[in-house]
């Protein structure tokens, strides 16, 4: 499949190649990382294992390559991404089928994610023009002592080399909402794929290589974190670390040099429900929040907090939706797919048994087959269960009973994260008040935590992240001020 047509170039053999300095390329190192499939656990692709001198070279070409992308007009910048953005597009079947693949995501929801990736990179190209496009001008006397003998002009521009590193669940998405940003500032991007989701982000790179960027401008290194990771994340040449994932994330930010860096790191993104919520738009809410893409997603429903007056009501109503959910392959589009690795559907179900042994109430059975986990809706769970706390990133949801608003804020906060929330209510004021007092990057007021429309700012506290995603953020956060002051001379007569 994904060796023929327009993708031929990227695969040789039957491993897929990296991308660097315009061309596809076979690594020295005579390695590859292998992909396994998460239905069948078995091999699926191969990708190749980069060496630190192939690292080194694609950072050298994308230096290179940068100083003449940012004297290329803004228009033309945003022509190029417009193109790019019509190729993925186009592709969008063959992208998608590796999504289905490599990650297991269902069949529809990888289309999605890949238009969605297209219409980014459009709105970023319009976005970028106009932001890129204003300068500021100041005068002297604006500040109290001084004549108006100098004028200030400050335009913003490109920082340099953009390390941009995705997540496995959104791997498309994820790389464009770094990959664009910089490109229309001016910048050179590398992008170090995850390894579940490489293939899908290589055939994404190849819609950047067939647009006609120049070559060394974009490069897509692929590779084992410990032979590559430290060695790209602490390179002195790079100038922004973009990153989206786990714990790595605090790793980077310790040991990175003195750069910008963007990061979100996960959520244990809590959903706080008052007496007075419409009942049925919280149960489809939390479905959804909780259960799509068996819940690897960092804006998941990681735990729902419902006033005790309301909470049997409630969970009979989420209950009924989570027993119609259908679970099995991606292909077959349905609800619940296997979860990316048997590391992580070993760790979800530790936190599943921690609460049973504990005294959880579970709704239902608890059911796995391999990385397949059926979804799981857990009641009367407390404080002191570590699925209380701790981020499964799998498809179960527990319910804590709560005596007031105030106990759900507290537990809400208690949490070391801090990327969505949101809460339930017929009340706006009361929903201001929750919101104001909720230690969060965003809190939803009546609908489930969301990244999207991927226009808006997207931030967490905490240990969830660093930095502010969001297009326009996202330009602002790849772009310095620069400053020209023009000092006029002081004038000997008055004119008039």
């Amino acid at each position: 499949m994904a060796g023929s047509g327009t993708f031929a170039e990227i695969i040789g053999g039957d491993v897929f190649n990296y991308y660097s300095d315009g061309q596809w390329n076979k690594s020295s190192s005579g390695k590859f990382v292998p992909i396994i499939n998460p239905t069948s656990r078995k091999i699926h692709f191969k990708v190749q294992a980069c060496t630190q001198e192939e690292v080194n070279k694609a950072i050298e070409s994308a230096k290179v390559a940068q100083k003449l992308w940012a004297k290329t007009p803004l228009w033309k910048r945003a022509e190029l991404l417009h193109k790019a953005a019509a190729i993925l597009k186009e592709h969008k079947a063959p992208i998608a089928e590796c999504l289905v693949k490599e990650i297991a995501k269902p069949a529809k929801d990888a289309v999605t994610e890949v238009v969605r990736s297209g219409d980014l990179v459009s709105y970023c190209a319009e976005e970028g023009v106009r932001f890129l496009g204003e300068g500021k001008f100041l005068v002297s006397d604006s500040f109290p002592g001084n004549e108006r003998t100098k004028y200030c002009l400050t335009s913003k521009i490109p920082l340099g080399v953009v390390l941009a590193i995705p997540p496995f669940n959104y791997p498309v998405n994820l790389a464009v909402s770094k990959i664009a940003p910089a490109l229309i500032s001016g910048n050179s991007i590398v992008l170090k794929p995850p390894t579940q989701g490489a293939v899908a982000a290589l055939h994404m790179v190849h819609c950047f290589h067939l647009a006609g960027f120049p070559k060394g401008l974009i490069s897509c290194v692929t590779g084992k974190g410990s032979e590559i990771g430290d060695f790209l994340t602490m390179h002195p040449d790079v100038s922004c670390i973009s990153f989206t994932g786990g714990d790595t994330g605090i790793a980077i930010s310790k040991k990175s040099a003195m750069i910008p860096l963007q990061m979100e790191l996960g959520g244990k993104d809590a959903c706080i429900v008052l007496e007075d919520a419409d009942l049925d738009l919280v149960a489809a809410n939390i479905v959804k929040g909780g259960f799509s893409y068996s819940g690897q997603r960092c804006t998941a429903v990681k735990v729902a907090l419902v006033m005790k007056s309301v909470a049997d009501t409630l969970v009979k109503k989420i209950n009924d939706k989570v027993i119609k959910l259908t679970v099995g392959p991606p292909e077959d589009d349905c609800d619940i797919t296997p979860v990316v690795t048997e590391s992580s559907a070993n760790f979800i179900e530790e936190l599943v048994m921690d609460a049973k042994k504990k005294g959880a109430t579970f709704c239902q059975e608890y059911k796995r087959e391999g990385n397949l986990i059926w979804p799981l809706l857990m009641d009367n769970v407390r404080p002191d269960m570590r699925i209380a706390r701790e981020e499964p990133f799998g498809p179960v949801l527990p319910v804590i009973r709560i005596n007031s608003v105030e106990e759900g804020i507290l537990h809400c906060n208690a949490s070391n994260f801090g990327l969505q929330g949101c809460v339930f209510t017929k009340d706006i004021n009361k929903a201001i008040l929750v919101s104001d007092a909720m230690e969060t990057g965003t809190v939803q007021i009546n609908s489930a935590p969301a990244r999207g429309p991927d226009h808006f700012p997207f931030q967490g506290l905490k240990e969830s992240g660093i930095g502010s995603q969001g297009i326009t953020n996202s330009i602002n956060m790849m772009t310095k001020v620069k400053t020209t002051i023009i000092n006029l001379p002081t004038p000997s007569y008055t004119m008039g």
